[in-house]
């Protein structure tokens, strides 16, 4: 007999004979979750303080690309649901992806340990518990604490995640956006932030700083800003998030031998005190999917669910294009077969733009304990549709592991809201131990690709051979640049052809071509063809965030 937490009913959970003993109000709410197709078992129905385990909550499968929201208060179980809903989804072969900000979600890639408390809560909402362990991959950023290093080059993160994480100005943005624009267009790949760096004190120079003049030029005191906030930056140990080898983010989609989906674990409480690198870095990876997956439309089932833990963070001092960007990708994603569940304390975290994309509820318990917290009470009960509960009351006085859901229904309609006493994960609810978790990282399969970093040449490379006049072998001299090669011909017709550069004015007889000249003139750009995320010839395409596009 299959269990129904790896395969749901295709019928309703309630019998007819059990459904006419239900309270009228209770049968009503019941029979908006009684749906045909899969879906996941949330829990029972808590009507008039009584748990009707013949009232079973649910949501459908094909409705979780329809995003959603996971709030609550601290220590009300937010992140047991979070576990509860990924088992499930993995069980359904459906990749699962998961920000682990306290560190206790290792423990979904072991079985969980029976108790009297989780056969207490099984008994009260009929759950068939047995302890199962789920197909995990662990992920940590740059490869601080466990978990396989999750790199990003700095041109593929783009000027506007790099500006928030470095808590620039618009200001400062706008010309942090003009330094990745002649970066692009002249070939100088910005892998790391010591790149970034050359790039940006070349610009200032006496040989660089012609080079911006006519598309708006870069101020002293701007770059100067830039630089000192890149300083700092590094000198927190962020420098390993960036640099090569990227993680291809297609390695989120992928499921288990045995058909189940893999939850990718990301590890983050070695960098807690970073927020917004961390909510950044999550808010890349989706413009990262968003680039290259195709579109589905609706289907049966999400190719990935994507849990946002702490999303306020993102949305804190966030700049209005910022935030336009932030709901653009949401709204789209989802037609790619991506759903995105926001995890934060109150609804108000979350921008009402954002909010009117999220068609999946489930509000753990609000502290009403000042005026604060009253006010925001009363703006989450009105984000609700109707209800015959007392929602202000009900909200306060929730138990840990319990909520109030309302869903999408197949049709996509909402569901009545129902009180949920929430079933109880299957797998281990705490952190495996570190020794399970190395040996983890070491057997997977992502590790010979990810772990050890590579800083291949780059712009700081090729700035410094520069500065230095530095020549290459016989073979590389009067290489072209990718300006020049963009308008080259044929072999015959290409001797004699001037680059940009040249173009601008001649050196003078007898006179010592500047750095920049050297630069685009040189053979440093033979490499450009084989350079990952840059285009020869002309700027890369960027997406809403301004992150590159990549080719797989």
């Amino acid at each position: 007999m299959s269990d129904r937490d790896t395969v749901p009913p295709t019928t309703a959970p309630e019998t007819p004979g059990r459904a006419g003993a239900l309270p009228e109000q209770a049968l009503k709410i019941a029979s908006g979750y009684a749906f045909a197709g899969p879906a996941l078992e949330l829990g029972a129905l808590v009507w008039d303080g009584l748990c009707l385990p013949d009232a079973q909550i649910r949501i459908p499968l094909s409705v979780l690309n329809r995003h959603g929201l996971v709030a609550g208060a601290t220590g009300t179980g937010k992140t047991k649901t979070l576990q509860l809903i990924a088992e499930q989804l993995s069980a359904q072969g459906v990749p699962v992806f998961m920000a682990d900000m306290k560190g206790d979600l290792s423990g979904i890639s072991a079985p969980g340990q029976p108790g009297e408390r989780v056969r207490g809560r099984a008994a009260d909402v009929h759950q068939q518990w047995t302890p199962a362990g789920f197909p995990a991959e662990f992920l940590a950023l740059g490869g601080i604490g466990h978990g396989i290093p999750l790199r990003a080059t700095v041109t593929s993160f783009g000027p506007v995640l790099l500006s928030k994480v470095l808590g620039l100005n618009q200001t400062q943005e706008q010309s942090l956006g003009l330094i990745f624009h002649y970066a692009d267009t002249k070939g100088l790949e910005l892998v790391d932030l010591k790149d970034l760096r050359a790039v940006v004190a070349f610009l200032t120079s006496d040989e660089g700083r012609p080079e911006l003049k006519d598309i708006g030029g870069l101020s002293t005191a701007t770059a100067g800003v830039i630089l000192r906030t890149l300083t700092a930056f590094e000198a927190q140990g962020m420098a390993d998030f960036f640099g090569e080898p990227e993680f291809d983010t297609g390695e989120l989609l992928r499921t288990a031998p045995d058909g189940r989906g893999i939850v990718s674990v990301l590890e983050l409480p070695a960098v807690q005190d970073r927020p917004q690198l961390f909510s950044t870095f999550l808010m890349w990876l989706l413009a990262d999917l968003f680039h290259d997956l195709p579109e589905v439309g609706d289907i049966d089932r999400p190719k990935l669910v994507f849990f946002f833990d702490e999303a306020h963070l993102l949305f804190n001092g966030a700049s209005k294009a910022f935030l336009d960007s932030i709901t653009q990708t949401v709204r789209l994603i989802r037609s790619k077969g991506v759903g995105v569940f926001f995890v934060t304390q109150t609804p108000k975290d979350v921008p009402s733009d954002v909010l009117a994309q999220l068609g999946n509820r489930v509000q753990h318990a609000l502290r009403a304990f000042t005026p604060d917290d009253r006010k925001a009470l009363r703006a989450t009960v009105q984000t609700f549709p109707d209800s015959p509960y007392d929602l202000e009351e009900l909200l306060t006085g929730l138990g840990t592991g319990e909520a109030v859901v309302t869903v999408l229904s197949e049709k996509g309609a909402p569901t009545p809201v129902a009180a949920t006493r929430l079933r109880a994960p299957r797998s281990l609810m705490g952190p495996v131990d570190a020794a399970a978790l190395d040996r983890a990282v070491l057997s997977s399969s992502l590790h010979e690709r990810y772990a050890q970093a590579v800083d291949r040449e780059s712009a700081y490379e090729k700035l410094t051979a520069a500065e230095h006049g530095a020549k290459g072998p016989d073979e590389m001299r009067g290489a072209k640049g990718p300006d020049e090669m963009r308008g080259a011909k044929a072999p015959d017709e290409m001797r004699g052809a001037k680059g940009p550069d040249e173009m601008r004015g001649e050196p003078k007889a007898g006179q010592r071509p500047s750095a920049v000249e050297q630069l685009v003139g040189s053979a440093m750009f033979k490499s450009l063809a084989r350079s990952i995320g840059t285009q020869i010839g002309r700027e890369i395409t960027r997406s809403l965030f301004g992150t590159a596009r990549r080719r797989r």
